[in-house]
């Protein structure tokens, strides 16, 4: 494969991750504002849907092609800012699969049983804390990723 078409690909996979991402967080935050058991029942479940196709296919996608382009640029561990970009997005893949998606599927599973005008249970609340609180790093580690990747920084 061309060095252009796997930098195209590693672009879309960015797009694709750190976008989902990003749209995740907005769109749990302002369903949770609701406190409608049908419209936070919906968005999470959403919010899982896509976390499979988008954060799950675009980081499968961006290590692989990252991966393969390394080689270009001196190799992971012999270039800094690429060494730095994959610690940071393996992080927030980290955080992602062992916090933020254990806490998903155990909202979706507290909403499931619950009738349309139910009162949210307090778990349900306690685990969207740590959603946000883990979130956020999740969200903003690969901000600086997409920064070395622009500029390709000596060193």
């Amino acid at each position: 494969m061309s060095a252009a078409t796997l930098k195209a690909l590693h672009i879309f996979a960015v797009t694709l991750f750190v976008g989902n991402i990003i749209v995740s967080a907005f769109w749990k935050a302002l369903a949770d504002r609701t406190r409608d058991v049908g419209i936070i029942r919906y968005a999470t479940r959403l919010v899982n849907l896509t976390d499979v196709f988008f954060t799950a296919g675009g980081i499968a996608l961006l290590m692989a092609t990252g991966h393969a382009m390394a080689p270009f640029y001196g190799g992971v561990m012999a270039t800094s800012w690429i060494r730095w970009s994959y610690f940071m997005v393996i992080g927030s893949g980290l955080i992602w699969l062992f916090v933020l998606l254990p806490v998903q599927i155990a909202q979706s599973r507290l909403l499931r049983p619950l009738a349309s005008q139910a009162e949210i249970p307090a778990r349900y609340w306690k685990l969207s804390m740590l959603w946000t609180v883990a979130g956020i790093p999740a969200t903003l580690l690969p901000l600086p990723a997409i920064y070395l990747m622009a500029v390709k920084p000596a060193g």
